[in-house]
């Protein structure tokens, strides 16, 4: 029998399937490398503050670059300090008629903190001083490395309450307990472990387990939804779109619109965010990270409710038939 009456299931996929290796090199590229290689200032929210003429001509210098930040005025140095403490803006410059100087956040952002030194010895003799308001240490580095760690235990946890419950309640059940556990291991590495983060632990833990819920939501409800071809769509999403989008080894702010602001619309950005959040800054600006996490959360329990209804609908359909 020739082979062209074999079954379509045991045809081998034409060899031009290969040309589809390139295309996914490229869009994986692009998505990764993309980003950070256009890394600059987009509307960054800045202060200056100080004496009226002195704040004024450091804002004109610093609006000669179009577009790169957005800056708010502050009375005093005291007042420029607490919008940084509170994740308002990122740093200040500091205007007196005797002295300038720069307050940056290296917490908030290394890189933006460097930016900002960079742009305080911009044409001046002698550069400003700078000071760190709220510092990190080296270790903190590290953080961004715990984003795609946090993914991974967020499609786990998710493939595997679809595996081990059925139903809402159960499979929901297995969500809350597996991200519970995993924010718990993940606190005790990052902060009690490697000093990565400071801060209140048990916030710090809640904001992982968070996280880790909003991805494994969506995964168990897509995947009761649309079976195995969910779990790859809400894994792509999350490690392709989510991870380099989400600016935590830079700054939203820096990246190329809009991706900055997509990236804080998914869970590895608002997630990433909330840590740093509440690991720095005493939970200042973390409510909308919570926000975002919490409806991706209830976006997967959803998907998990309709899938259910679905399936009893299959089910009693039969038994309908045959009672008639």
């Amino acid at each position: 029998m020739s082979s062209s009456s074999e079954p379509a299931a045991h045809r081998r996929p034409s060899p031009a399937a290969i040309l589809l290796v390139p295309v996914v090199v490229a869009l994986a590229l692009t998505l990764f490398a993309w980003p950070s290689a256009r890394l600059a200032p987009r509307d960054l929210p800045i202060g200056v503050a100080g004496a009226p003429a002195a704040a004024a001509a450091v804002e004109q210098r610093l609006a000669q670059r179009e577009g790169a930040f957005e800056i708010k005025r502050y009375p005093d140095e005291a007042a420029a300090r607490q919008a940084i403490e509170d994740r308002e803006i990122y740093g200040a410059f500091v205007a007196t008629p005797g002295e300038a100087k720069v307050l940056v956040a290296s917490a908030a952002s290394p890189v933006v903190a460097q930016t900002l030194t960079q742009a305080a010895a911009e044409g001046q003799a002698a550069p400003m001083p700078v000071e760190d308001v709220v510092p990190a240490s080296p270790r903190a580095a590290a953080l961004p490395s715990s984003v795609l760690p946090l993914l991974i235990a967020g499609i786990v946890t998710g493939v595997a309450s679809s595996l081990l419950a059925s139903g809402v309640a159960g499979r929901a059940a297995l969500v809350v307990t597996g991200s519970v556990l995993a924010g718990l291991v993940a606190t005790a590495i990052v902060q009690g472990w490697l000093d990565i983060v400071e801060g209140d632990w048990w916030a710090n833990a809640a904001g992982l387990a968070l996280t880790v819920a909003a991805i494994a939501s969506v995964v168990a409800g897509l995947n009761a939804l649309l079976g195995p071809p969910g779990i790859a769509i809400a894994a792509l999403t999350m490690v392709l779109v989510g991870n380099p989008f989400s600016g935590i080894a830079s700054a939203p702010e820096l990246l190329p619109q809009p991706v900055g602001e997509l990236g804080q619309l998914l869970p590895p950005g608002a997630g990433g965010n909330l840590l740093r959040s509440t690991g720095f800054f005493d939970g200042a600006a973390a409510g909308g990270h919570v926000g975002v996490l919490a409806a991706w959360v209830l976006a997967g329990l959803t998907l998990l409710f309709v899938a259910t209804l679905r399936d009893r609908k299959r089910a009693a359909s039969p038994q309908r038939g045959v009672t008639a």
